[in-house]
């Protein structure tokens, strides 16, 4: 075990538990193969009793007022700007990102809770004019109840965050599974809440097989609401689960996303901006700029400049402070990216630079960039979630248009102009839930994060965040 790696716990009822006597997995650093934790995985015991003490505890929270939850989450902010070096550490151990990701992400997530903080002291009923005078007609916004919340890998500490702020500051009690390749990032945000005065069984951290412990909890009459972020079967699966037992679910799944651009767009902004923004988080992000459409007239002069900038970012260990791109975060991805590509090489597309895994311990690749992609290709259809792009020509803005919203993705997409008329068009029509006009930088807590057609449903951050967490009642007295 690496030694700025801590010990992994659960969190139920306000007590840490340990491994003993539970069945674990391994968590290994994707930078040097190394095992360098155990996570305990939850019972059938250990859930029951993790929704008991959230109903228990959902019972006590909605009814604190939204001034005191206030404190409890900006004191959860408080301690993770204090904490920070420590928990970015643990995250890139266990994920890879390179540090200074690290940092920003942990500094992203005491940002949410400062932001949801103050959401939850605005959450504002109304007073409806009666017809009749002798009635008073009031709405009020309440919590909905215990939330079953699901986190991946990719983004350690903001993914669970974004869930875990909003519910908390609506007055809602949560149970939260995230990765299990990432477990200790999650633990220590919720051991700043726990620390911060977050009352025992308000938040609740459980791992283990995520089928079995999505079924159970989404299942159980204690919760109320659901909230996913991962791949789009998985969302498909669980929203059916949803369905079945009537209860909302938010869903933030994956992306392709286009990248159009134009040719009076400034090329070596763009492609400086894209290849750090594609290659961010070794592109297993997912409103990842993917599919980089280029107008014909500057095509081959963008590809020059986006393979040099490319080519120039360091692969490497995420504690190295000169990386720029940590490894892939699993074996699974490795060998996806590397399908991927050979499927579309072996369909006449054109590695134009990069394409293989680099030798020696850990899960690195190449940053990679094909050209002269077929749309036969799986890549064209599939989301790389790895160090790929792609680069397409394309004639007029209706072609770009056309082939950006081809797909049943819809979660973000990126256009470079410097066109204003331009900019409106393409922003009124890519269909996306988060569009960025000449740079991709629009993860901030004041800004609501979700996509459209098969990228999900809902968002979370900004002023829509917390709504989801919220039911409408309706009084009406004589």
């Amino acid at each position: 075990m690496h030694n700025a790696y801590s010990k992994l716990f659960l969190l139920i009822d306000g007590e840490w538990l340990s491994a003993d006597g539970r069945d674990v997995s391994p968590v290994v650093n994707p930078a040097t193969g190394e095992t360098i934790g155990e996570v305990p995985h939850a019972t059938r015991a250990d859930l029951d009793a993790a929704l008991a003490s959230s109903q228990r505890a959902f019972k006590t929270w909605r009814n604190t007022s939204a001034y005191e939850r206030a404190k409890v989450l900006r004191k959860t902010a408080e301690l993770l700007r204090a904490r920070s070096e420590d928990i970015a550490t643990k995250l890139t151990l266990e994920q890879g990102k390179p540090l200074f990701e690290a940092r920003y992400e942990v500094a992203s997530s005491a940002d949410y809770f400062e932001w949801f903080a103050e959401e939850g002291r605005r959450v504002y009923g109304r007073i409806v004019p009666p017809r009749n005078q002798a009635v008073h007609q009031l709405v009020r916004r309440e919590p909905i109840g215990p939330v079953a919340a699901f986190a991946p890998w990719n983004f350690p500490a903001i993914t669970p965050t974004r869930k875990i702020a909003a519910a908390l500051a609506a007055g809602c009690s949560v149970i939260i599974k995230p990765g299990e390749e990432c477990p200790a990032t999650a633990l220590e945000i919720a051991r700043a809440l726990h620390d911060a005065g977050l009352p025992p069984g308000v938040l609740n951290v459980v791992f283990g097989a995520p089928a079995e412990i999505s079924e159970y909890l989404i299942a159980s009459p204690v919760t109320r609401k659901v909230s996913f972020t991962g791949s789009v079967p998985v969302g498909r699966h669980l929203s059916v689960l949803a369905g079945q037992a009537l209860k909302p679910i938010t869903l933030e799944l994956g992306g392709h996303a286009p990248a159009l651009i134009f040719e009076d767009a400034d090329l070596e902004s763009a492609a400086r901006i894209l290849a750090a923004g594609k290659f961010r988080g070794t592109g297993q992000i997912c409103l990842s700029p993917t599919r980089i459409l280029v107008q014909k007239p500057v095509h081959e002069k963008f590809l020059d400049l986006f393979a040099k900038a490319t080519e120039g970012l360091k692969v490497g260990n995420g504690l190295d402070p000169k990386t720029q791109v940590g490894p892939i975060s699993n074996q699974r991805r490795i060998d996806a990216v590397s399908d991927l590509i050979s499927d579309a090489t072996a369909r006449g597309a054109r590695i134009v630079t990069g394409g293989q895994r680099i030798a020696g311990p850990g899960l690195f690749w190449q940053p990679t960039i094909l050209a002269d992609i077929p749309t036969a290709a799986k890549v064209m259809h599939e989301e790389p979630f790895g160090p790929l792009a792609l680069v397409l020509p394309f004639d007029t803005i209706d072609d770009a248009l056309e082939e950006s919203n081809r797909l049943p993705y819809g979660l973000a997409a990126y256009a470079f102009t410097e066109s204003a008329r331009t900019a409106i068009r393409v922003g009124k029509e890519l269909d996306a839930g988060m569009i960025g006009i000449n740079h991709t930088q629009m993860i901030v807590c004041e800004l609501p994060f979700g996509g459209v057609k098969d990228s999900g449903h809902g968002s979370e951050g900004g002023a829509e965040g917390i709504q989801s967490y919220l039911t409408t009642k309706f009084i009406s007295q004589v």
